[in-house]
C-alpha cells in the first residue's frame, strides 16, 4: 500500500522501541547447502503458502529518510518474526524504501547501514525457512519526501540509471540467497491520478520492469534463476489483465538450467475491492459478502462474483501461460467501532480471497500495517509480539489450505 488514507498513514501504535534479538551474522551468502534449484509455477504458489506484509516498518520514512519507527511501530525483532511464523505464515513480503539513502549519481550508492538492516530483517525470516519478498516500495510514490522513481518525469535517463544501479546493488548483496528471496520490482507505481493508464507512463512502468529482469539476472550467482515479481499499473488487476498496455518483460538472461517451457517471473497485483469496506475510513459499509446481515452495511458491488471474475482474469492472461500471480496485498481496516459484527465479515474477506486465489493457482499476502484499533489492519501487536486477530488469520489459513 501507498499513498491512499489508510495504507501508509495508520499508524496508531505507540512508538515502543524492542531490542532486536540475536541473529546469524550479516553475510552475502545463503545458508549452508541451499542453492537456485527449480521450481514450478504451482509449485512456488504453494511453497508461498499463506503470506504476511511487514507492511509500515521498512518502507517508513521520516523527511525522506528510511526509518523503521517513523510511523509509529516499534523496531522489528526476529521475535516478531517468530510469532508470524508461529501463526501459520509460510512466506513474508516486506516492503523496503531506498529514497535519501540513495546517494548521487554515477554510482547512486546505497548507503551501507540502511542494506544491512534490511538484509538483517530479511535474515530474521530466511533463516527460519521462510520465503522473503522485498521490493523498492515508497520511491515510486509523488507524495513521500525523496521519492524518484516517477513514471511521468521528464528526465528518464536519469532515474532508468539510478533505478539500475539500485536494483544491481541490491542483486549483488543477496546473490547468494536461494529462491526463497523474491525480488519484486516496485510497488503500486502509476501517475498518481485514479483513472485510465496514460502513455508514456505506463510505458516507463514496462521499460523498469525490463530493467529490473535484465539488471537482476546479470548480477550472477543465484539471481539468474530466481523468481522476480512484477507489477502493471498500481498493481490493478483491470490495468494488468486488460488491453491498457501492460508489457510482459523478457527473460533472456535466466540460467539455460530452467527448462523452456518454465517461467521465472509472477505478476504482482493488489485486491481492496470493494474500497469502501476494505479501505475507506468511515462507518457507512462495515460487512461483507453473501453472509451480510444488513443490507444498508454491504456495498453494492465488488462481492464474491467480482472477486472470482477479477482473479480469473489474471489466471486467463498470465497464470495459464505459466505466469504464477501474487496478490501482494489485500486487507479490511477494523471498523468493529461502528459495527461489533466487522470482523466477522473481515474474516468472510479474507478467507474468500485466499480461497479464490488458491482456486486460480495464486499466492497471497495480508497487508498488516501494524495498527490495531479503529481502521488498523493489524493482525499482531508489535511491541508484545502477541496475536490480536486470531479469527482472520484463522481465516486465511482456512481459505490457503495452510
Amino acid at each position: 500500500m501507498g499513498s491512499r488514507t489508510a495504507k501508509i498513514r495508520v499508524a496508531v501504535l505507540a512508538a515502543v522501541l524492542a531490542t532486536a534479538v540475536a541473529v546469524p551474522a550479516l553475510t552475502d551468502k545463503a545458508a549452508a547447502g541451499t542453492s537456485a534449484q527449480t521450481s514450478s509455477a504451482s509449485q512456488i504458489v504453494a511453497d508461498l503458502g499463506a503470506g504476511w506484509n511487514l507492511g509500515n516498518q521498512l518502507e517508513a520514512n521520516s523527511n525522506g529518510y528510511p526509518s523503521e519507527t517513523a510511523w509509529g511501530n516499534p523496531t522489528v525483532t526476529q521475535a516478531l518474526i517468530d510469532k508470524v511464523q508461529a501463526a501459520g505464515f509460510k512466506s513474508i513480503r516486506i516492503p523496503v524504501s531506498y529514497l535519501k539513502n540513495i546517494g548521487a549519481g554515477p554510482n547512486y550508492a546505497i548507503n551501507s547501514a540502511w542494506l544491512n538492516r534490511v538484509q538483517q530483517v530479511v535474515n530474521y525470516a530466511y533463516y527460519r525457512g521462510m520465503h522473503v519478498m522485498i521490493n523498492l516500495h515508497g520511491d515510486g510514490y509523488k507524495s513521500v519526501t525523496g521519492s524518484w522513481l516517477i513514471c511521468d518525469a521528464a528526465d528518464q535517463t536519469t532515474i532508468k540509471a539510478k533505478y539500475t544501479k539500485v536494483w544491481q546493488q541490491i542483486a549483488y548483496r543477496f546473490q547468494g540467497y536461494d529462491q526463497r528471496l523474491i525480488f519484486e520490482s516496485m510497488n503500486e507505481e502509476f501517475d498518481g491520478q485514479y483513472g485510465n493508464p496514460t502513455q508514456p507512463c505506463y510505458s516507463n512502468i514496462n521499460a523498469y520492469n525490463q530493467l529490473f529482469v535484465d539488471t537482476v539476472r546479470k548480477t550472477g550467482g543465484n539471481n539468474n534463476a530466481r523468481w522476480l515479481l512484477v507489477p502493471g499499473w498500481n498493481t490493478n488487476i483491470d490495468y494488468t489483465a486488460g488491453n491498457y498496455g501492460f508489457k510482459l518483460p523478457t527473460d533472456q538472461y535466466r540460467s539455460s538450467s530452467i527448462p523452456s517451457t518454465e517461467q521465472r517471473i509472477m505478476i504482482s497485483v493488489h485486491y481492496y475491492a470493494p474500497w469502501d469496506f476494505a479501505g475507506e475510513e468511515s462507518g457507512n459499509i462495515t460487512q461483507w459478502g453473501r453472509n451480510a446481515t444488513n443490507p444498508a452495511k454491504r456495498s453494492t458491488w465488488g462481492q464474491e462474483d467480482y472477486l472470482d471474475a477479477q482473479l480469473k482474469a489474471m489466471y486467463d492472461k498470465f497464470g495459464s501461460h505459466g505466469y504464477p500471480v501474487v496478490v501482494g496485498e489485500y486487507g479490511a481496516i477494523d471498523k468493529t467501532s461502528y459495527d461489533g459484527s466487522n470482523n466477522r465479515y473481515r474474516a468472510d474477506f479474507a478467507r474468500a480471497i485466499t480461497a479464490t486465489a488458491k482456486k486460480y493457482g495464486a499466492a497471497t499476502v495480508y497487508w498488516d500495517n501494524g495498527a490495531n484499533g479503529q481502521y488498523g489492519f493489524g493482525l499482531f501487536n508489535r511491541t508484545s509480539n502477541t496475536v490480536t486477530q486470531q479469527g482472520i488469520i484463522d481465516a486465511i489459513r482456512s481459505g490457503s489450505g495452510s
